[in-house]
């Protein structure tokens, strides 16, 4: 899986980016189905669906692209336009795999479903495999702007009543990967340099918070807000590392997210898009809220339900820790970062406004979620299904399923009327032919259809 990630990185030619994205969709649902229950196997094969469509989207825009005379090297293409032949097929195959609105409800489904280590891997290379293959062929596409936007705010409000805290940072996710969206779509140095340096700080502490809620899951095998709480005495250092993760993701001075994420939003400002900057500040309140606050207050430190647990084992925190320093290393020190980056960097985020400005969203963004609390008007966390755009699709799905099955039986009683009586009664009527072959030929036909129907069977329970 992992292999397969750095392949589409690495790749020179969309052939080679197009067999790694597949192999990417395969190996991957493995470890969706690695869980083993059956939750995650029907989540895993709506997962691969999904996959095997952005694959199959991918393929299609090559295919055009070629045939318009269009260069399969990638150094050769330089920036797609949405007008050329096959663009719009391939961005949308990337925007399948990075959670665009609309094809984002894989994500939730999917990452909560996986186990406590494999949700870790996932959120670290599907995604970011994504943003990268954004960032290489539509650097500047305005169109991404307005996507970005939409994925920046539309999951906070998913998040605040969600109960199930892998769920809630599933849509933390697409938050996150909506301000790298809106990066890319500006197109400026500041703001690639932004997206990417996101990415990267998003792989650690998006993954220390999966870690976290994973290692919760471990000890007490619940993941739900309203079973879980008052754990900060019995997993006390998993709460610190579960509160540095917090702290990143919401840009808190010092930690990592707030040298990477202030990058996509000045680049807003310098390109005079007021509305883009409030709708991405509006976004980083939010993400606090559900983020910052709400998954290690309804895992740590609310009600004590009286659960059984201690702290991992020392691998698990080990992994947590690393992830930790590299918070605060790259928050405190992020030239190291910046040396990495696509462009020469000359942002520096450590200004006297800028770290006024995000302490003041910081402290009435908190002080707005404890009053709500307070005065009861926050969403209490209720055992419930909350319904996403995936009520649609399932619908569809099985609409599309049931017509396609109903039409594949009549083909298939059609080839079983003509393989099992019209055929083998051809054979019998002639002498000749049945000295010379063997009857076993028969075995085939039925064969194949056997496996037909196993292949109906299969698709059948993608939207289960």
């Amino acid at each position: 899986y992992a292999g397969s990630a750095i392949g589409a990185v690495l790749a020179g030619d969309l052939i080679t980016l197009f067999i790694a994205w597949e192999m990417l969709a395969v190996t991957s649902a493995f470890i969706v189905w690695a869980r083993g229950d059956r939750e995650s196997i029907s989540s895993g094969l709506r997962y691969f669906g999904f996959q095997i469509a952005s694959g199959f989207c991918l393929l299609i825009g090559v295919l055009l692209h070629q045939q318009a005379g269009g260069s399969l090297i990638i150094e050769d293409l330089g920036v797609l336009d949405l007008a050329s032949p096959g663009a719009l097929w391939i961005l949308i195959a990337f925007g399948i795999k990075a959670g665009f609105p609309l094809l984002h409800t894989w994500i939730v489904d999917t990452y909560p479903r996986a186990t406590a280590t494999g949700t870790v891997f996932l959120c670290v290379f599907t995604t970011k495999t994504a943003v990268y293959a954004l960032a290489r062929f539509f650097p500047g596409t305005e169109e991404l702007i307005i996507i970005g936007a939409v994925m920046t705010f539309f999951p906070i409000f998913y998040a605040v009543i969600e109960n199930d805290l892998r769920k809630v940072l599933s849509y933390s996710m697409i938050n996150q990967i909506g301000f790298m969206v809106v990066g890319i779509g500006l197109g400026t140095e500041l703001a690639i340099n932004g997206a990417v340096a996101h990415a990267c700080n998003d792989v650690l502490f998006k993954g220390l918070l999966f870690m976290s809620m994973g290692a919760v899951l471990h000890v007490t095998g619940k993941s739900c807000g309203t079973d879980l709480g008052g754990l900060w005495k019995k997993m006390p250092r998993t709460t610190v590392l579960c509160l540095v993760g917090a702290a990143s993701i919401s840009a808190v001075p010092l930690f990592c997210g707030f040298v990477s994420k202030s990058m996509v939003m000045a680049a807003a400002i310098e390109e005079g898009h007021q509305w883009l900057w409030l709708v991405l500040l509006f976004a980083s309140a939010g993400v606090l809220e559900h983020a910052g606050i709400k998954i290690p207050f309804f895992a740590f430190f609310a009600h004590d339900r009286g659960l059984k647990a201690s702290d991992p084992p020392g691998n698990m925190l080990l992994a947590m820790a690393i992830s930790a320093l590299l918070c605060i290393f790259i928050g405190c020190r992020p030239d190291l970062l910046y040396s990495l980056l696509p462009y020469e960097v000359a942002y520096q985020p450590f200004t006297t406004t800028h770290v006024l400005t995000q302490v003041q969203l910081l402290m009435f963004a908190s002080l707005a979620v404890m009053v709500l609390m307070k005065s009861g008007i926050y969403p209490p966390e209720l055992v419930r299904v909350n319904l996403d755009f995936d009520v649609f699709t399932r619908l569809a799905g099985r609409w599309g399923l049931l017509r396609l099955r109903g039409r594949l039986t009549h083909w298939s009683e059609s080839l079983s009327e003509l393989v099992l009586d019209r055929i083998p009664a051809l054979v019998v009527e002639s002498s000749a032919l049945s000295e010379r072959i063997s009857p076993r030929w028969l075995l085939v036909l039925p064969s194949l259809l056997l496996v037909l129907l196993l292949l109906i069977f299969l698709i059948a329970n993608l939207f289960q």
